[in-house]
């Protein structure tokens, strides 16, 4: 293994707040409703528990995205690929209307298998610049 690229830390932090701000707000309308007994505060609590599930849930299976380089491939979960069956690297600027510019990188095998690289990993262009000067040496 030449190099591992977990997910970037600063993503895991976003996500990490996001779970700990939605749970303090899950128990503030829980509070709130057996103070007022209104059935109001008791949906907002359900919404924020749901919010919260959700991002615990995508926050451990995005934890397990790593991205391993290897002398003659690399590897990315589950899927493995040889430096010599890429066949296209693509990398794309794309302008969400939410959510600002979105980078996508995209592997395309000699099968026609598509690998998508997260923008998630940490130094992702840098890693996708290697990837493709070890395609060129091929």
């Amino acid at each position: 293994i030449e190099s591992v690229h977990p997910i970037s830390p600063a993503h895991l932090q976003k996500a990490f707040i996001l779970i700990i701000l939605s749970f303090m707000f899950f128990m503030a309308m829980l509070i709130i409703f057996s103070l007022r007994q209104n059935i109001g505060y008791f949906l907002l609590a359900t919404a924020f528990l749901i919010i919260q599930l959700l991002t615990l849930f995508g926050w451990m299976s995005q934890r397990k995205k790593i991205l391993r380089l290897h002398e003659n491939g690399f590897t990315l979960g589950k899927q493995t690929c040889l430096f010599s069956d890429i066949e296209k690297m693509s990398a794309n600027r794309i302008s969400k209307n939410f959510g600002g510019i979105k980078n996508e990188y995209r592997i395309t095998k000699t099968t026609g298998e598509r690998i998508f690289v997260p923008e998630m990993i940490h130094e992702v262009s840098l890693v996708f610049d290697k990837i493709e000067q070890k395609t060129l040496r091929k």
